[in-house]
């Protein structure tokens, strides 16, 4: 206790810029991998290229490289000046860190989001069809509201994974949880007594996702 309590103002700021990089991480995940799943479903064949070319490599690249891309190679394009982000360096590895947990993230929300709606029966997108909806109307009236019923418990899991993976900010210069066992050890604290609160702490905020999955499971579980 006296690890934690000694050294509040690094664990303080650092589980708040955790729960920060997480929120607004799931939210950008969330939107872009809902994108990313109409477009795999969509019936123009570009766009359902376009997706799953996005999903494939996306999701056989390691966190970690597209962590560097965005810290050291985006950097070199000259697309954006670091001087939109305040013009400090450690305001850019932030918006880095978020690119990159967003992008990366948003690739196994579509595939979640896409199992979900194929388990809607193709005859609900017929009779919809059949009725005069667009494409849109479609997803966003039938196919969507049922999808999402079904693919609540592995969201949960991906969201859980996306909190786990704000850790590896931490490598570049983000300080957040994950930063706070090296801080730890230039001050000359036992780091095993740090890391075991930092667990501590990823636990609890773990179970309040863990009951309200089980929560909506219940509550939306479909009869099959």
């Amino acid at each position: 206790m006296d690890v934690l309590l000694d050294n509040l103002d690094l664990y303080g700021p650092g589980f708040l810029n955790t729960v920060e990089l997480f929120l607004i991480s799931a939210v950008g995940s969330l939107v872009l991998g809902t994108i990313l799943a109409m477009l795999r479903v969509a019936p123009v064949p570009v766009f359902r290229f376009a997706g799953a070319a996005y999903v494939t490599i996306v999701r056989n690249t390691p966190l970690t490289l597209v962590f560097f891309f965005f810290a050291f190679a985006f950097p070199l394009l000259g697309i954006v000046d670091a001087g939109t982000f305040g013009g400090s360096a450690s305001s850019y590895y932030w918006a880095a860190a978020l690119a990159a947990l967003i992008l990366y993230t948003a690739a196994f929300v579509c595939e979640v989001i896409r199992s979900g709606i194929n388990t809607v029966p193709v005859g609900q997108a017929e009779a919809s069809r059949a009725l005069g909806l667009t494409f849109g109307q479609m997803l966003g009236s039938i196919v969507l509201p049922q999808a999402t019923r079904a693919v609540v418990p592995p969201m949960m899991s991906t969201l859980i994974a996306l909190l786990k993976n704000t850790t590896i900010a931490a490598g570049f210069s983000v300080f957040q949880a994950g930063s706070i066992s090296l801080n730890l050890s230039e001050r000359g604290e036992n780091q095993l007594i740090g890391l075991l609160w930092v667990a501590l702490f990823f636990v609890v905020l773990v179970i309040p996702m863990t009951l309200l999955q089980r929560s909506l499971e219940k509550r939306w579980s479909v009869a099959r």
